[in-house]
């Protein structure tokens, strides 16, 4: 009788047959309704890294959302207190893919930089939201945009923040993500490219959600 093919691992013989097992395990996961979560734990063991610590962003601040009736409240409380909205943000916010919420609700925003969320040079867009979701978290929704803007009083100068979301297209067809920045000119509701291959260095700062809990 001929022994059955297999795997060898530090001197251990590993039968294919006891690999099919751990396998289905693993792709009826990946294909499941946390699949994102587990496919993303696979590609940190590939690359060597233990896939079940989590990694801790800085917390940047809790914010509501919901708190104004519809946009244009919205837009009217961010200039009344002295913040600037830039012409492409001010797109966005007129544009039907941008929504608030329905009720008032609170969510926690994390921080991280292009290279801190393990990147070490210009990175795609897609790669970073994708290495956001894998990690654990989730994008924000376009309203933390202008509620960062709104509730973030005490932005450090020379802060500038990218807000993980999807990108919304504005009146010439390409894809944004709004921005929220503290330079010389003051404090912005800003945007930034968010076409899938739009590229930022490592530098770059990136807002983004914990993932709600089922």
């Amino acid at each position: 009788m001929q022994p059955q093919k297999g795997l060898t691992a530090m001197g251990t013989q590993i039968a294919l047959c006891d690999v099919r097992g751990p396998l289905a395990d693993l792709l009826e996961k990946v294909s499941g309704e946390d699949g994102e979560q587990w496919f993303g734990g696979l590609k940190r063991f590939l690359r060597k890294e233990n896939p079940w610590e989590p990694i801790i962003f800085k917390a940047l601040k809790t914010i509501r959302l919901g708190t104004h009736k519809n946009v244009k409240a919205l837009k009217s409380a961010i200039t009344d207190a002295g913040f600037h909205i830039s012409d492409w943000a001010n797109d966005i916010l007129g544009k039907r893919a941008f929504t608030i919420a329905s009720k008032e609700t609170s969510i926690d925003l994390m921080t991280a930089t292009v290279e801190e969320l393990g990147f070490k040079e210009a990175t795609r867009y897609d790669a970073i939201c994708a290495r956001i979701r894998e990690l654990g978290y989730e994008l924000c929704p376009a309203e933390v945009g202008p509620q960062l803007r709104l509730q973030y009083q005490d932005q450090p100068l020379n802060e500038w923040l990218v807000i993980a979301m999807e990108a919304i297209s504005v009146s010439d067809g390409s894809l944004y993500v709004f921005s929220v920045r503290h330079l010389d000119d003051g404090q912005w509701l800003d945007t930034y490219r968010g076409s899938p291959g739009s590229l930022f260095n490592p530098f770059y700062r990136f807002v983004f959600t914990r993932r709600k809990s089922r």
